[in-house]
């Protein structure tokens, strides 16, 4: 695709996005809406950021903002000389990743979960960003404790557009279950992680010291056509629960 095309793709999803978020966000989800659409590919070179601004009638700081976001989610990649590309981690799967159940089974222990909400709900700003939806637009939410041989491992809380999932009922143990029956299983999936000491309530749910170091992933997944279907953010208990990477050339 081309530059002028890029910027004309990129134009059209701001156009359409919701304004009532600041505009370095939502140039992040316009611009995350062309890649996970495919129509720009691994390695593929974005306008800089100079021309991006000039075309979309931006400041250079806004774009910068958008640019840096885009990176930490491990959609882009700097290069020599502020080249900006789209990350070849676009191009994995979901189906690549283990769920919850199969990584405790994979261990010899038992998954379980104890539910502590399941609701429909007004979205936060950070569901709106994550979902990239309107406050307008109610969600689903659901948090729950995950176990392994009955020991508390994690916090799970998902989010879901309520026009994926309209009832709390419609989920069972299995999330995914749901979404597989209603014809909305995800197809694609972006995790990053942080580190955060344990709250009150985190120490309370997972049995663990106040201050206690937390492992936190969010992710969110998407449908084949690039929407997002599932904000989920996981607090792990960093004495008990690691990731293993496999790293190759």
């Amino acid at each position: 695709m081309s530059a002028p095309e890029i910027i004309e793709r990129i134009r059209i999803e701001l156009a359409e996005s919701t304004t009532d978020i600041p505009l370095y966000k939502r140039l992040r989800v316009a611009l995350e809406s062309v890649i996970l659409a495919n129509d720009l590919h691994a390695g593929e070179r974005l306008p800089g950021e100079r021309r991006l601004a000039d075309a979309l009638g931006l400041s250079r700081v806004t774009v910068r903002k958008s640019l840096t976001l885009l990176e930490d989610d491990g959609l882009l990649s700097r290069r020599h000389g502020a080249r900006t590309e789209v990350a070849s981690k676009v191009e994995k799967t979901l189906s690549t990743l283990t769920s919850f159940s199969e990584d405790i089974r994979s261990r010899g222990m038992k998954p379980g979960c104890i539910w502590l909400s399941k609701f429909v709900s007004r979205p936060s700003p950070t569901e709106m960003m994550a979902l990239g939806i309107g406050y307008s637009e109610n969600i689903l939410r659901m948090q729950r404790i995950r176990t392994a041989d009955e020991k508390p491992i994690a916090i799970e809380t998902a989010s879901v557009p309520e026009r994926y999932l309209p009832a709390p009922e419609l989920v069972g143990n299995s999330l995914y279950e749901a979404l597989e029956a209603r014809g909305f299983l995800p197809q694609r999936a972006i995790q990053r992680m942080r580190t955060r000491t344990a709250s009150r309530e985190d120490s309370k749910h997972l049995s663990c010291p106040s201050a206690a170091p937390l492992l936190v992933t969010e992710r969110r997944c998407f449908l084949s056509h690039g929407e997002v279907v599932e904000y989920c953010e996981t607090r792990y208990r960093g004495d008990v629960y690691d990731f293993v990477f496999e790293l190759k050339r």
